[in-house]
């Protein structure tokens, strides 16, 4: 299937109006025992992700009639959602709130993604944040761009390289083995400057936008990382596991590092990570 700037415009309007009816209202409005734990206190799930999860999941399947919607809430629920991502003709990839540790404590820095994959390749991104309205969005080959509700738009393009001493990032670090999190986390000085968002979302948001040199990312299910990752590649970024094989939205391991370019990936890579890794 050909992925058309029309159908993201699409998909961005479905993530949307679930924003806007399912996750806004509810945003510093959480009953009580509307937040729930999943496999810890820092892993949490509340009644905005699971309710804009199933009017995304029926609005896409709407729209795109023959697609398989594979949302983090379902996957929760239902693991083997993920095997047949490779062989999809269209499957979309749903974050419905990225960010939930943030929405939960009343921040407002989280977001909606949603990512188009056919056969195991992503072919279109669209992160949207509820709380300005507008949404980054790419289409494989076309380029990434940032886009306002009255139609405004503005080329994405990531940030020039920099030496190692003066680049800013995100890095996520919470899923390594403690012995390589002892090892990343020792090679912080070595860097600029380190934060964690905590949301995905925006950290592929500012590093498409060139307002972070990079991201370093522990864990790689594909909810939190095939939409990014197309909009980052589509804004001239380079990214590879660990490893430096390619990312794709069917791999589940092998951590991620995105970067302005080949050369700023092997810097972190050599800076961050034990040689023999």
């Amino acid at each position: 299937m050909i992925f058309s700037r029309a159908n993201a415009v699409t998909v961005a309007e479905i993530l949307r109006n679930a924003a806007q009816a399912e996750i806004l209202p509810r945003f510093r409005n959480l009953s009580e025992g509307a937040i729930r734990t999943k496999s810890s206190q820092l892993d949490l799930v509340t009644d905005a992700d699971e309710a804009a999860e199933r009017v995304i999941e029926a609005d896409l399947l709407r729209a795109f009639p023959n697609a398989v919607v594979i949302g983090e809430e379902g996957v929760s629920r239902s693991p083997q959602l993920l095997d047949g991502l490779a062989d999809a003709d269209l499957a979309f990839i749903l974050d419905p709130v990225d960010g939930t540790l943030n929405f939960a404590s009343g921040l407002p820095l989280f977001g909606v993604m949603a990512a188009a994959v056919v056969k195991g390749e992503v072919v279109c991104g669209v992160i949207l944040d509820p709380i300005l309205d507008d949404w980054a969005v790419a289409v494989r080959g076309e380029g990434a761009w940032m886009q306002r509700q009255d139609g405004t738009t503005q080329a994405l393009q990531v940030a020039s390289p920099v030496p190692l001493a003066e680049m800013v990032g995100n890095v996520s670090w919470r899923y390594l083995p403690e012995t390589l999190m002892q090892a990343v986390t020792a090679n912080f000085p070595r860097i600029a400057m380190v934060t964690n968002l905590r949301c995905a979302a925006h950290a592929y948001r500012q590093i498409a936008s060139g307002h972070m040199h990079f991201a370093f990312s522990s864990s790689v299910m594909p909810w939190d990382h095939a939409a990014g990752w197309l909009i980052h590649h589509e804004a001239g970024g380079y990214s590879a596991h660990f490893d430096g094989s390619p990312y794709r939205p069917i791999n589940r391991g092998g951590g991620l590092i995105n970067a302005p370019d080949r050369e700023s990936w092997q810097a972190l890579r050599d800076a961050l990570l034990p040689s023999q890794l």
